[in-house]
């Protein structure tokens, strides 16, 4: 019975001995030319053929032994593979193997907005010809001089409908510009906000015209997701009534 009992010992202690060896790492996901986490990445142990997927957050936890290889796969990333030599957590560099389809569709957005403002132009040229000079002294043959047209632009009917028809075309286009990159598809993506409360978001967050020129697409997603982390501790603040019908 002793016999029995020291071989079952041993076999218990060679046991653990083997399945210390293994242990659970935790990792992120990169993207390596823009340094964002990347999402929905498979990653197998080639060892065990054990396999997962990342969370949204591009982190992963999977049970490993030292000198084991993980295959990552993304679709639009080449793949890569990582050696454990260490029970630590492990950074992920993936390279991209396309262009990010995001920055094509946002900066095809904005290039819209500004072929509209040139047929805008067009199609209202007298607020832009004549009466759009403001310039009060010319220069010709006969020496310096007042200049007509930026007289009637100054005292006419007809000049001040002209100013006040370039800032309603100015102001239209540079929200035209704002929206390309804050609607509510891109916005609702990156927040997963749908309904009121997604209106409600973007009526409170919506940036200005100089802010969206100046924010690159990682600087933009940053700046919505700090807004929405604001958002969700108190998101019925500002929130606006329903619009009452029309008597």
């Amino acid at each position: 019975m002793l016999k029995y009992s020291l071989w079952f010992l041993c076999f218990l202690l060679l046991f653990g001995k083997v399945h210390a060896q293994e242990k659970q790492i935790q990792g992120i996901v990169f993207d390596q030319s823009t340094k964002e986490r990347v999402a929905r990445v498979f990653l197998t142990n080639v060892r065990t053929k054990a396999n997962t997927y990342n969370n949204i957050k591009g982190e992963f936890t999977i049970t490993v032994k030292v000198n084991d290889l993980l295959v990552f796969t993304k679709s639009g990333y080449f793949n890569d593979t990582v050696k454990i030599t260490a029970f630590q957590s492990v950074p992920v560099y993936l390279k991209r193997s396309s262009i990010a389809l995001r920055e094509v569709t946002i900066k095809d957005t904005v290039l819209s907005a500004e072929k509209q403002l040139e047929a805008t132009k067009r199609e209202f040229n007298k607020a832009y010809g004549a009466l759009a000079n403001k310039d009060l002294l010319t220069v010709g043959s006969n020496g310096a001089g007042i200049g007509i047209d930026a007289i009637y632009n100054m005292l006419s009917r007809s000049g001040r409908n002209a100013t006040k028809l370039r800032e309603i075309i100015q102001r239209d286009y540079r929200a035209k510009v704002v929206d390309a990159r804050f609607n509510p598809i891109i916005v609702g993506a990156i927040t997963g906000l749908k309904g009121d409360q997604l209106s409600n978001f973007m009526y409170r967050y919506r940036p200005d015209y100089n802010l969206v020129l100046i924010m690159n697409d990682y600087d933009f997603i940053t700046y919505i997701k700090s807004c929405y982390n604001r958002f969700r501790r108190n998101p019925s603040a500002y929130f606006l009534p329903p619009l009452q019908p029309l008597k």
